[in-house]
Order: C-alpha cells, then sequence, then structure tokens
C-alpha cells in the first residue's frame, strides 16, 4: 500500500519553532524593560507576559519562575549589547581617536537599559536566594565575557605585566561611574574622569 502523500506546509503558517522563538524574545525585551521602568519588585511574570502581549500559560511555558525569566532576559541584552558593540567597533576609522571611541562605546554601555536592569537584580539578589543562586554563576559568565570583549577592542596583550589589571580596572571605573550616574546626570564629571583615565591606560597598554 502506497504511503500517503505528505501534507506541504500551509501558505502563512508560521513553524512552531519560529513561534517559540518569537515568543521568547518578546518576553525577554518586555522583562528587561520592566526592570528599567518598574525595578525588581515591579516586575513580576504577570506584568512582563502582559507588557509582552504573550498569555500567562505562554510564559510559564518558557520560563516557569520570575528568577528564570530575568537571567534569562539579561544574557539576551548581553549577547546582544556584544554584538552591537563589535559591530560600532569594526565601524571605526584607524587611527588615534580609535582608542578615545572604544572607550566612549564602552561607557555607554554601563548607562545603558542593560546596567540598569542588571542593577535591579544585583540589589535584590542580596536578599532573594533563589535569584542569588541564578545570578552569581551568570554574572561570572556575563564579567568573563565582557573582559574578553574589552581586550578585543582595546586590542590588549594581556601577556605584558600589568595589562590584565588594567583591563580590569577600566572595567571597574565604568562600572561605578554607571552607578554614579543613575540617580543625577553625571556626564560632566564622567567625562572629565574618563578623559584622564583614557591618557593613563594608553601608556599602560602601549608596549
Amino acid at each position: 500500500m502506497p504511503a500517503p502523500p505528505s501534507r506541504a506546509p500551509q501558505p502563512g503558517r508560521v513553524p512552531q519553532q519560529e513561534r517559540s522563538r518569537a515568543t521568547r524574545a518578546r518576553l525577554l525585551e518586555a522583562t528587561v524593560d520592566c526592570l528599567v521602568e518598574y525595578g525588581w519588585s515591579g516586575t513580576t511574570t504577570t506584568v512582563v507576559a502582559a507588557r509582552a502581549g504573550v498569555s500567562r500559560g505562554a510564559q510559564l511555558h518558557h520560563y516557569p519562575t520570575r528568577a528564570a525569566l530575568v537571567t534569562a532576559a539579561v544574557v539576551h541584552l548581553a549577547e546582544r549589547r556584544a554584538a552591537e558593540l563589535r559591530a560600532e567597533a569594526e565601524a571605526l576609522p584607524a587611527g588615534p581617536r580609535r582608542f578615545d571611541r572604544v572607550i566612549d562605546m564602552l561607557a555607554a554601555a554601563f548607562t545603558g537599559p542593560l546596567f540598569v536592569a542588571a542593577l535591579e537584580l544585583w540589589v535584590a539578589a542580596r536578599t532573594d536566594p533563589e535569584l542569588r543562586a541564578a545570578l552569581v554563576p551568570l554574572e561570572a559568565r556575563v564579567g568573563r565575557e565582557m573582559h574578553r570583549l574589552t581586550v578585543a577592542l582595546l586590542d590588549a596583550d594581556e601577556r605584558r605585566p600589568g595589562v590584565r589589571e588594567a583591563v580590569q580596572a577600566t572595567l571597574d571605573l565604568l562600572r561605578g561611574l554607571g552607578v554614579a550616574n543613575l540617580l543625577t546626570d553625571d556626564s560632566a564629571r564622567r567625562t572629565a574622569l574618563l578623559n584622564t583615565w583614557k591618557r593613563q591606560l594608553a601608556t599602560l597598554l602601549t608596549p
């Protein structure tokens, strides 16, 4: 008996895998938006699902807990921001100004929505054991990736003494300046500090 003919996909139908991917993306983007707008306490799974235009059941299917949802959102945005930084760096012209532009790009990463969302989670994780357990390994991974990205963007040679520490000091400085900018516009002081650090860092990184 011949096998029945395979059913051709109906025009206009989106495959289940693609629909699931789109649903997850909407949930992750909505989570970051809610963390920035409402903070950790206001970012409930119900609020996120409503903002993403996704049913509560679909949200629970993809991310059964709030900790799982918010940590996935941070990973998603960190990966996207890293890709954007690489693309922006590739578009920079060669020359002495490139170094300054790279530092400015990195500084902007610590004043954007990813940093605000991450900071909300860091503070909440101090007293939330479930969130802390999910966040500690995630932040270690994101930190390593950010360090590697910074080394690549600055074309730094970490085999030289002091270079690795200089790169990490740069990231720590940018993180601190990002915190200082949360409540008030700290751009003038940040610019002055960065200009001083750029000169010192260029000396440290130059063979």
